[in-house]
């Protein structure tokens, strides 16, 4: 791996890019959300496709789309930042977590199961897996919910991002074919045994888009789901579209679906609302950034 550009703080996080040894630009970043660093919890999140194809309104890594990388590709990003870190390859931290979810949809890459597979040798590591579901990937997930019984149950962290609830606004949020509503809840329930991580449903919340608790209750178990609130994050597609953020990120409060989301407490569902350290906007180490957009990254030579 040769690092092209490095950015951010150490003691927050930090956005690499780099080139792989198959000459293909990625984007990677590690992240020390706890207080006490690296020590404490250590999270590494990477690309698995050379851009996206999707083009959700509020992400900036569908600036372009050139396919998948390759295995070695994915590895490469996670080793250069263990081995920079620990030379020996044994991770010591007490909470170590690899994301798939910078840049790409990673169920649009099979290679991405053959990289859980072989992320097994690091002990205890958390994998989390970020997908909008697309449509056609049933495979992929049959084989996600193969290797997270074999290697990782109860520290499996399975995520869909939903944004809305009306499945209209999802098509125009995330403009590709995907897993309806009713597809998502009914995989959850068979993904999510005995003392498995709950899944996750995100929604970047917008004020312009549709929060509806009913239509979760409906769908989604209590016991098997969790919901995810996160702020629309400050990208140039958000900007363009005119998303305004639900999130008030001094309170934590929502301005315009608080009420709805204090009908799913009452319901029994676990919530997040996860705002996270604001620097990270600055540092574009935030879901949605995307640094091959930013002037600085366009003028580092090939």
């Amino acid at each position: 791996m040769k690092i092209l550009h490095v950015q951010g703080k150490e003691e927050i996080a930090t956005v690499y890019v780099g080139l792989t040894e198959k000459g293909n630009r990625v984007e990677f970043v590690e992240s020390r959300p706890e207080p006490g660093g690296i020590s404490e919890k250590w999270v590494i999140i990477v690309s698995t496709l050379k851009g996206c194809p999707v083009r959700c309104t509020m992400c900036d890594a569908g600036h372009f789309y050139e396919g998948r990388l390759s295995y070695s590709e994915i590895m490469e990003q996670i080793e250069y930042l263990v081995f920079k870190h620990f030379p020996d390859g044994k991770v010591k931290t007490k909470k170590f977590k690899i994301q798939f979810s910078r840049v790409g949809e990673p169920a649009f890459n099979p290679d991405v199961l053959k990289v859980l597979e072989e992320i097994n040798k690091f002990e205890k590591v958390i994998p989390s897996i970020s997908t909008i579901a697309p449509k056609g990937s049933e495979r992929f997930f049959h084989e996600l919910k193969e290797i997270k019984e074999k290697y990782y149950r109860g520290r499996f962290q399975l995520q869909f991002s939903i944004h809305s609830t009306n499945e209209e606004e999802r098509d125009a949020i995330i403009p590709v074919k995907k897993w309806p509503l009713q597809k998502i809840a009914e995989y959850g329930e068979e993904f999510v045994g005995v003392d498995d991580k709950k899944v996750t449903l995100n929604f970047a919340l917008s004020k312009n888009f549709t929060f509806d608790p009913t239509v979760i209750e409906s769908l989604f178990n209590p016991e098997k789901f969790l919901i995810k609130i996160t702020p629309i994050n400050p990208t140039l597609r958000s900007l363009e579209n005119g998303l305004e953020s639900d999130v008030d990120i001094e309170t934590g409060n929502l301005q315009k679906n608080q009420s709805s989301l204090q009908r799913l407490i009452d319901r029994g569902y676990e919530v997040i609302v996860s705002i996270g350290n604001l620097e990270e906007n600055k540092i574009g180490s935030n879901c949605g950034m995307y640094l091959r957009k930013l002037r600085v990254i366009s003028e580092i030579p090939n």
